[in-house]
């Protein structure tokens, strides 16, 4: 009797054993705050068509789009609000409009769901709870100055300094000032990068003949060493107008004729006007937190909460 006892239990005992062994814990995603009805008309430009997004959900898209999924999460608070009041003035501006967003560089990169699976993989739980978290940790937050939402500009890497918006845009907005950003050098890969292009290639962008020899002139600079304006073969640009027809990653640079090659070195990633992303990063890293990023980098703001 004590032997089919036993051999009960036994076979009571090894498929539970079995079972809990392979048992597989399955992560769950995280949900978001959804505390407000606003939504966000997006228009798709590989499709031609416009979603209409719910709001917060639209911001964990462009999180994902626009910064990468390693940085530290006090930088991805600060790019939440920033991104989101960025949409915000979007969507203010075109209330007459049909949509109120590009989903590309245009406006904000937004990717939605379905890529970010096929991106990510098995990381996608992971990554997205990541995002989902620095939304939710943000939600409805908003940069305001005096009583107005901003135009929360942001851009990747800055060449020590973040430039004045009436230098780059026209427009002088006291909240997208100058200031430091000196944490980029550290952060960035492409804090300094090289590109190389024919001289033919060099000399039809800019409309010009062809020479073998290169005569450039600094007319110019921005007190944060950004080209304003110069001078090539005694033609006369702005530092803009080459950043432009030449592709370049930034207005500071430099350049010179190897032969048949023209060298630029550049110094930064993007126009330079407001939050450099590579130095939030380097901020976040040394312990500030996301209201201490927002608040060197635009300058003179308040953070507010979105109202239904």
């Amino acid at each position: 009797m004590k032997k089919i006892i036993l051999f009960t239990v036994i076979i009571i005992f090894i498929p539970f054993v079995i079972v809990s062994f392979f048992k597989i814990d399955k992560k769950e995603e995280i949900n978001l705050n959804y505390e407000s009805n606003t939504i966000i008309r997006v228009k798709r430009l590989s499709s031609g068509e416009i979603e209409h997004l719910p709001f917060e959900e639209y911001i964990v898209g462009v999180l994902a789009g626009e910064m990468p999924i390693y940085f530290e999460k006090e930088a991805l608070k600060a790019q939440a609000v920033a991104a989101r009041s960025y949409a915000l003035k979007k969507i203010e501006y075109n209330k007459d409009n049909e949509y109120d967003v590009v989903d590309s560089v245009l406006n904000q990169v937004y990717l939605d769901n379905y890529y970010l699976k096929e991106a990510w993989g098995n990381k996608y739980v992971d990554n997205i709870n990541k995002l989902r978290e620095a939304v939710n940790d943000t939600s409805l937050e908003y940069l305001d100055y005096n009583g107005e939402v901003i135009d929360a500009l942001f851009f990747s890497t800055s060449n020590g300094y973040t430039e004045n918006s009436s230098l780059v845009f026209n427009i002088d907005l006291p909240y997208l000032q100058s200031v430091t950003s000196m944490w980029d050098s550290s952060t960035s890969s492409a804090f300094r990068s090289t590109k190389k292009i024919s001289s033919s290639d060099f000399y039809s962008s800019l409309g010009l003949e062809k020479s073998n020899i290169l005569n450039f002139k600094v007319l110019k600079r921005s007190t944060t060493n950004r080209i304003l304006n110069l001078s090539i073969n005694s033609t006369e640009f702005t530092g803009r107008e080459l950043y432009d027809k030449l592709g370049l990653k930034s207005t500071d640079f430099s350049l010179k004729q190897d032969g048949d090659t023209i060298i630029i070195d550049t110094v930064g990633y993007g126009h330079g006007v407001g939050m450099s992303q590579y130095g939030a990063e380097g901020m976040a890293l040394e312990g500030y937190s996301y209201k201490d990023i927002l608040s060197h980098y635009y300058v003179g703001t308040s953070i507010k909460k979105l109202l239904n």
